[in-house]
């Protein structure tokens, strides 16, 4: 896979730590794991600006990496993962279609809100990736009703095995930023201190 440039990667670790969205102590995740930092990502649309450069870099890297040409739909992962979706849908000129955390009882009883077609090739966009449950499953939904997923894409890679996991299922995963770029950016930067880059490198090295 091909990574954005360093200016970008650069200039999306400045916006993160502008508004404040790298938090060191100890904090439960949504797999449950139990981490010394935590990436508040579900912030972001709350900075207009910022929401709509990362969105730019979504679209840029989207581009890049796979090509418009190669998606018929752009899948938001409930709840972060849709915000981002329904931007870059619209920036991209794709349908934009969610995923419901659990199929309804009522109406059509499904669990994909939005028109999928049989055989459409569907993007399933999130905000960060750790272990990559959240993503498979909601490739397993589209699947059941006749989409294919074949890729990925996240702002943030937290580097614990997503990846891996993804790709066991024949999901390519696309990224803007790893958790260890993140850090490394914001220490040349400035931004954090010595000691909490190394607690992230240290959480790393651990889950590799």
């Amino acid at each position: 896979m091909l990574a954005p440039f360093e200016k970008e990667k650069a200039e999306l670790s400045r916006i993160l730590h502008k508004i404040g969205a790298m938090k060191f102590g100890t904090f439960k995740l949504t797999s449950g794991r139990i981490s010394p930092y935590y990436i508040d990502l579900r912030i972001v649309p709350s900075f207009p600006d910022a929401f709509q450069r990362v969105c730019d870099l979504y679209v840029k890297l989207l581009e890049k990496n796979l090509g418009a040409e190669n998606v018929d739909r752009i899948a938001g992962i409930p709840t972060a993962g849709i915000p981002f979706a329904s931007a870059v849908s619209y920036l991209m000129k794709k349908p934009f279609i969610y995923i419901r955390p659990k199929a309804k009882f009522h109406g059509r009883e499904r669990r994909i809100e939005g028109l999928l077609m049989p055989g459409d090739c569907v993007l399933l966009m999130d905000d960060l990736i750790t272990t990559g449950l959240s993503l498979r499953k909601a490739a397993k939904a589209i699947k059941a009703e006749g989409g294919v997923v074949k890729d990925a894409l996240v702002m943030l890679d937290r580097e614990e095995g997503g990846k891996q996991r993804l790709l066991k299922d024949g999901i390519r995963l696309h990224y803007l930023l790893t958790a260890r770029e993140a850090a490394t950016k914001l220490y040349e930067l400035g931004a954090i201190e010595e000691d909490q880059l190394k607690t992230i490198l240290k959480q790393k090295t651990r889950k590799k």
